[in-house]
């Protein structure tokens, strides 16, 4: 009776054990890797044309020819505004023909000094007298140049401001023109971020007007003096904008990227803090085939947060695997079947 007792006794227990193992506790896990981060410096900035210049005159005249449409890409060169000069221009081919004569005429005094058939004296006056009338050219062909208006530089027009006979006069903004295939962004930083505002530092910038984008730039030129008010330094970036998305004045917001490292980075849900220290359930002696481990508490130190991930300066090597969800099912030294969480 005993031993039939006895029997039985083993019998129930090894179906325990065999329901216990069915029942293993289930976690996600991960594999520890390392990844390319950098700390980050927040800063607002606003955009400006790589080159931009409001276009006026210095002369009060009467508009004859408008070359241009709004939003119209030019070329350096064109002419894109005329003003009345029909008179500049008339007295131009007046004076131009009086250049001929006596451009000829101090041809002809040359070989009659050379032959001795005239005077030295006749000829320096002519001379005199092309010099000056070239000096009139010059002049004529200036005043000429002021009634029109030349893009001083590539770029795109912005929205004409005068129609065709109109009174235009000093000051009076006729459009602007920028070259917006890059962009200057400037922004301001607090003075103990100096040390990471260098030249050829790596820029995140991004916009409200386009929430799906980044744009990204490299520091070209930092301020000479802090600002001893708000004790901020100017810095600025440039910014790629060949498909002319971005327009200047809009305020842009910059994350700048410093020390650059190799570190391990980890899901925040994996991360267990207690008090003052943070811990991770590592998997010990991991069964790769049963996918089973032991669970293990490891305390880590970590470095920066950033959009749920935590990076881990201590504790953890690459290859390990940690406890990502379901460790709050679980006890230090608990046997759980795992299974593997893509990042």
């Amino acid at each position: 009776m005993r031993m039939r007792a006895l029997y039985f006794a083993i019998f129930l227990l090894s179906s325990l054990n065999v329901f216990a193992d069915s029942k293993l506790i289930s976690v996600h896990a991960q594999e520890v890797t390392q990844l390319d981060i950098f700390d980050e410096v927040e800063a607002l900035g606003t955009l400006q044309a790589r080159e931009n210049v409001n276009l006026t005159t210095t002369i009060t005249e009467r508009l004859v020819k408008i070359n241009f449409k709004d939003n119209q890409a030019v070329s350096k060169g064109d002419i894109l505004v005329e003003m009345e000069a029909s008179e500049e221009k008339a007295l131009l081919k007046e004076e131009q023909a009086k250049n001929t004569e006596a451009n000829l005429q101090v041809a002809r005094l040359r070989k009659l000094v050379k032959a001795n058939a005239s005077a030295q004296r006749i000829l320096d006056e002519k001379i005199r007298d092309l010099h000056t009338s070239n000096a009139r050219i010059k002049a004529l062909q200036a005043r000429i140049n002021e009634r029109q208006i030349i893009a001083p530089f590539d770029g795109v027009v912005g929205i004409r401001n005068i129609s065709v006979g109109a009174l235009v006069e000093p000051g009076t903004l006729i459009t602007t023109l920028d070259d917006i295939r890059e962009m200057k962004l400037d922004f301001s930083v607090p003075e103990i971020f100096l040390k990471t505002l260098k030249k050829g530092v790596e820029v995140l910038a991004s916009t409200d007007a386009y929430p799906s984008r980044t744009f990204t730039g490299k520091v070209v030129s930092v301020d000479s003096r802090v600002d001893s008010e708000t004790r901020s330094v100017m810095a600025r970036a440039v910014l790629d904008n060949a498909d002319k998305t971005l327009k200047a004045g809009m305020l842009i917001k910059v994350q700048l990227k410093k020390n650059p490292r190799k570190s391990i980075v980890i899901k925040e849900e994996a991360l267990i803090t207690r008090g003052q220290k943070h811990f991770v359930y590592i998997l010990e002696s991991p069964d790769t085939r049963q996918k089973t481990g032991t669970a293990s508490l490891k305390e880590v130190k970590i470095g920066r947060r950033q959009e749920g991930t935590v990076e881990i300066s201590n504790g953890l090597v690459v290859g390990q695997l940690i406890i990502t969800h379901g460790s709050l099912k679980i006890h230090p030294n608990t046997t759980v079947q795992y299974k593997i969480k893509q990042s």
